[in-house]
């Protein structure tokens, strides 16, 4: 694949240089090079900026309020925002239960919520995973159970990203316990302010609040939230998954991620006096991470110009997840090295953080904060080693 860019391309681009330049403030790009929590305030002004501007939903069809660019437009875009340090889009509206909504929906909900995501109104978080149900997700619990024009929802979900800024949550919830564990399952949209819905933090190692419990407790929800058919909704999951994991790739992230790397590395002084760049070891581990990452670059491309928004990527949307979440974590090992025994830095008091970046300026002890993080990346849209029994059975036929 010629990856080289037209004139017209060429232009794009510059445009959306300019515009990142004129709308993303100083202290929201320094938070994000330097992997810092945005506020929810800092992300809903993101997408309004955007969606001002009409870019607010790159991958969806023009019919739906999205940009109707090309696979190598979105491409670009994505690479630009990364590159200057611009907040990254929530996927859990646009990109994960968007599409699904699209595609399965009824005109009713279509006309609902798409505008409400797309403008940055509502805010939406996955509910997926519980304490029994991660990889093996069809093994759910939450039940929903019709109540006239309504369902009863009782359960409880876990990791739930950010639910704690939630508006809408789309969840998988078991309609008939009678059948295959896959046959029985509905996918439901579920106001997050209805009541019996608690939302109560998980602290994370670094004293981050990123994720959460949601327990659900007779749950009222109206039927008319039910997107497509009644124990449907496996197909449904099996298709925003197949979105999600393309997602996951994050190449344009990784690139910028990498330059940084790089930067770091050759103002690090390593045990032979000389720049941690010229040592021969660190620069294989270096190239072949930047290989790795040419290679999904390309294949990303090739994969994100077949599928359009009203059609689920194949299983090669796996391929994508397993090789983007392996040169994260790759990156994130990378930037410790480079940090050396400063790597530990995010986990000292302030003053001491600032006395370490005075003495040695190289540490960049906000690379190393995400090491632990990125473990993650590995399990959630379904971790690796399912993925590669999926690219065994459905793309080598093994």
């Amino acid at each position: 694949m010629d990856i080289r860019y037209t004139p017209e391309q060429l232009a794009f681009r510059d445009s959306v240089r300019a515009f990142l330049k004129e709308v993303v403030p100083a202290a929201v790009r320094d938070k994000t090079q330097q992997c810092l929590p945005l506020s929810k305030a800092e992300r809903e002004q993101w997408q309004r900026d955007l969606f001002k501007q009409g870019w607010g939903a790159p991958s969806w069809a023009v019919e739906f309020g999205g940009t109707g660019w090309d696979a190598v437009q979105r491409h670009i875009f994505e690479e630009e925002c990364a590159a200057f340090g611009a907040p990254e889009q929530l996927p859990f509206g646009l990109k994960m239960v968007a599409p699904v909504i699209q595609k399965y929906g009824s005109r009713e909900q279509q006309e609902r919520f798409l505008p409400r995501i797309i403008s940055g109104q509502d805010w939406w978080c996955q509910g997926y995973s519980e304490p029994g149900a991660g990889s093996d997700l069809a093994s759910l619990k939450t039940t929903a159970v019709r109540d006239g024009d309504d369902y009863i929802v009782n359960g409880q979900k876990t990791w739930t990203t950010l639910a704690q800024h939630a508006d809408w949550i789309f969840c998988l919830v078991r309609t008939n316990p009678e059948v295959r564990k896959q046959e029985g399952i509905s996918f439901l949209l579920i106001d997050m302010k209805t009541p019996g819905i608690t939302v109560r933090p998980i602290i994370m190692l670094d004293d981050g609040h990123e994720i959460n419990e949601v327990w659900l407790e007779n749950v009222r929800v109206p039927a008319a939230n039910l997107i497509g058919e009644e124990n449907k909704g496996w197909t449904y999951a099996k298709f925003l998954l197949g979105h999600e994991r393309t997602n996951i790739a994050r190449v344009g992230r990784s690139k910028a991620a990498l330059q940084l790397v790089k930067k770091a590395a050759a103002g690090q002084i390593g045990n032979d006096g000389l720049p941690l760049l010229q040592d021969a070891r660190f620069r294989d581990r270096l190239a072949q991470v930047e290989m790795d990452l040419m290679a999904l670059e390309v294949t990303n491309l090739k994969l994100i110009s077949q599928e359009g928004s009203s059609h689920a990527p194949g299983p090669e949307a796996s391929i994508l997840k397993v090789k983007g979440s392996e040169i994260q974590q790759a990156i994130t090992a990378l930037a410790s090295q480079v940090a050396g025994p400063y790597a530990a830095a995010h986990i000292l008091p302030d003053d001491q953080v600032h006395e370490l970046s005075a003495a040695f300026p190289q540490a960049q002890e906000h690379m190393t904060s995400q090491y632990f993080n990125y473990r993650k990346t590995t399990i959630y849209g379904g971790s690796n080693e399912v993925q590669k029994s999926i690219i065994c059975r459905m793309i080598l036929g093994l």
